[in-house]
């Protein structure tokens, strides 16, 4: 029955924490997704989703964007339909980057961060970013297209410290 398996179709990445205590500068976290193409699936992404985007093709898209995590579940919310991107893309990264605006910050200093990778309600992947605490970013999954087309998943939890723009460009290198 392995010939009616799609593979990897839709997922939603989730992200939580809790906001700053009272009188300090607010924690920002924000989901980015990189997409590579066929051709060069590593360094510079062909185009990247975060806040206030989403993909070309409305493939990849920021649901719900925290500047603060406050609010109750998920503060960001990304959802990537994969069985619709173009063919010539053949890999996704994901990842998460602090904002670095008000003083460095790492994933140790944000309470109660949590990251789930959902496809329908199979949990694929969750962390509370403990792996990293010392970094200011991290790429979380990875999601490959096989020569059949199917996608797959990856976890890729993998620890930067660098500014948000920085992790972007750099997310992509490195991973199989």
């Amino acid at each position: 029955m392995s010939g009616l398996n799609k593979g990897i179709e839709k997922v939603k990445v989730t992200l939580k924490w809790d906001p700053s205590p009272s009188g300090s500068p607010a924690h920002d976290l924000d989901i980015i997704a990189a997409t590579f193409a066929a051709d060069a699936p590593h360094g510079a992404p062909a185009y990247l989703v975060h806040f206030d985007s989403r993909s070309p093709d409305g493939t990849i898209t920021l649901n719900r964007d925290s500047r603060t995590g406050q609010g109750f579940g998920s503060d960001e919310v990304m959802t990537l339909e994969l069985d619709r991107l173009a063919p010539v893309y053949t890999r996704v990264v994901v990842g998460v980057a602090i904002q670095q605006r008000d003083g460095r910050k790492t994933f140790g200093d944000v309470a109660n961060t949590g990251i789930k990778v959902l496809e329908g309600y199979t949990v694929l992947m969750e962390s509370d970013f403990s792996a990293v605490a010392g970094s200011t970013a991290s790429t979380v999954a990875e999601f490959t297209r096989d020569a059949s087309g199917k996608w797959k998943f990856h976890e890729a939890t993998r620890g930067f410290d660098t500014d948000p723009t920085s992790f972007a460009a750099a997310m992509g290198g490195g991973q199989t």
